[in-house]
C-alpha cells in the first residue's frame, strides 16, 4: 500500500511542498483552543473566549476563499506572505491585549483579521492537482493531505493546550504564529512546483460558487461537518454522564483513526467506479453509519462506532476533491478547494453548537439525533449531485 505514496513523493520537490504545507496547516488546528485557553486563564470567561474562538472560525471560514481567489489570480508566491504576515500581526495583538483591560470588540476585531490565515491544505491541493493531472497517483495525493489534515487536528490542540498550560498562557498561540510563518516561508520559497497564473484570465471572473456542482459540494462538505461538530460535543457528554469524562478523548481519537485508515486504504487502492457513482456510495455509507449511534450503550460500544463512522469520512473528502478538480477551470482552482474547507468548518461550528443546545435540554443521546439528520442531507446531497457528476 505504502507504494502508492512513495511513488507519488518520486514527483520533483513534492516532499518539500507537503512538508512545509503541513507546517503550515499546523496553526489552524491549534489556534480555536489556544484563544479559548488564554482567555478562560486571562478573563474567567468561558463565553468570552468561546466567543472569540468562533469569530476566528467564521472569520476564516470567509476570508481563507478570498485569500485563495487572490492567489488564483496572483500566484502563491506573492499572495501567502502577505497574508500570513497579516494574520500574524493581528494574533500578536490578540496576545498583547490579553493580558490589557481592553474592552471585548478589541479582542473580536483581532480574531476577525486574524481568520485571513491561509487555507494550506487548499493551497497544496492546488500544487498536486497540476503535477499529477490525469494520472491515478493523484488520488492518493489527495488521501495523503486528507490523512494530514486529520494528523494535525490530532497534534495541533494537545499541543496548543500543552504549552498554554505548562509554559504561560500565550504560548499555545506564540507556537501557531511561528508555525504559520515559518510554513508558509518554506512553502513559497518552493517556486519550480507553484501552480503557473494564466495571465488572460480576468481579474473579475466569477466566483466557482457560480458552479451547481460547486455549490453541491460545499453542502456535502457542510453537512459532514455538521456530523464532525456533533460528534466532538456529544462523545465529551456522553462520557461525562457515564461517569468517565476522561475517556472522551479515546472515542474522539477512534473518529480520527477511522479516517486515518479509511484515507490511506482508500488512496492506495484502485476503484474503477465513476467518481460520481463513488460519492452516492460514500454518501450512503456516511448515513448508515450514523444509525447505530441512537443503540450505543457505554464507551466502548460509542468507540467502536466512531471508528467505523471514521473509516467513511476521509473518502468521501477525496472523492469531492477530486471532482472539483474535474469540474472546475484550472484558474479556480485555490479558491474552490478553499470554499469546501470553508463550508466543512462552518458545519462543525454549526453541528457543535446544535447539538450542544440540546444535549443541554434533554441529554447526550439527544445530540445524536443532529448527526443522523446531517447523514440524511449528505444522502440528499449526493443524490441530487448525480445529475452534475455523471460523467465525471
Amino acid at each position: 500500500m505504502m507504494n502508492v505514496y512513495k511513488e507519488i513523493y518520486k514527483t520533483p520537490g513534492s516532499f518539500a511542498f507537503s512538508s512545509a504545507a503541513f507546517i503550515g496547516r499546523m496553526p489552524r488546528a491549534m489556534t480555536g483552543l489556544g484563544i479559548i485557553i488564554m482567555l478562560s486563564q486571562f478573563r474567567g470567561e468561558y463565553a468570552l473566549s468561546g466567543t472569540v474562538a468562533a469569530i476566528f472560525s467564521l472569520s476564516g471560514a470567509v476570508l481563507a476563499p478570498q485569500v485563495s481567489r487572490l492567489v488564483d489570480r496572483h500566484g502563491q508566491r506573492k499572495i501567502l506572505p502577505i497574508a500570513a504576515i497579516v494574520s500574524a500581526s493581528f494574533m500578536l495583538a490578540l496576545l498583547f491585549f490579553a493580558r490589557q483591560n481592553v474592552p471585548a470588540w478589541a479582542l473580536l476585531a483581532c480574531a476577525a483579521f486574524a481568520g485571513c490565515m491561509p487555507s494550506m491544505s487548499a493551497m497544496v491541493k492546488a500544487r498536486w492537482t497540476p503535477l499529477l493531472r490525469g494520472r491515478p497517483q493523484l488520488k492518493a495525493a489527495y488521501a495523503l493531505e486528507a490523512v494530514l489534515d486529520e494528523v494535525s487536528f490530532i497534534i495541533g490542540p494537545p499541543l496548543a493546550i500543552g504549552l498554554s498550560v505548562t509554559w504561560f498562557p500565550e504560548a499555545g498561540l506564540l507556537c501557531a504564529v511561528l508555525l504559520q510563518l515559518l510554513g508558509v516561508g518554506l512553502f513559497v520559497m518552493q517556486t519550480r512546483t507553484e501552480p503557473q497564473i494564466d495571465q488572460r484570465v480576468s481579474h473579475y471572473d466569477k466566483s466557482p460558487l457560480g458552479i451547481a456542482g460547486v455549490r453541491t459540494l460545499l453542502i456535502l462538505l457542510l453537512s459532514m461537518g455538521i456530523i464532525v461538530g456533533t460528534i466532538d460535543v456529544v462523545s465529551i457528554a456522553f462520557a461525562s454522564q457515564h461517569g468517565q469524562a476522561a475517556s472522551a478523548s479515546v472515542v474522539l481519537s477512534a473518529y480520527a483513526l477511522g479516517s486515518f485508515i479509511g484515507g490511506l486504504l482508500f488512496g492506495a487502492i484502485k476503484i474503477d467506479i465513476p467518481l460520481g457513482r463513488q460519492l452516492l456510495y460514500s454518501g450512503i455509507a456516511t448515513l448508515l453509519t450514523t444509525l447505530p449511534l441512537f443503540f450505543v450503550g457505554n464507551i466502548t460500544s460509542l468507540a467502536i462506532t466512531m471508528l467505523l463512522s471514521g473509516v467513511f469520512f476521509a473518502p468521501t473528502l477525496i472523492v469531492a476533491m477530486s471532482l472539483v478538480e474535474r469540474i472546475v477551470p484550472g484558474n479556480q482552482l485555490t479558491e474552490s478547494f478553499a470554499w469546501l474547507g470553508s463550508g466543512l468548518n462552518v458545519g462543525i461550528a454549526m453541528g457543535a453548537a446544535v447539538s450542544g443546545w440540546l444535549v443541554d435540554g434533554l441529554g447526550a443521546h439527544s445530540g445524536f439525533a443532529v448527526a443522523l439528520c446531517a447523514g440524511g442531507a449528505v444522502l440528499v446531497t449526493v443524490l441530487v449531485g448525480q445529475r452534475y457528476f455523471s460523467n465525471c
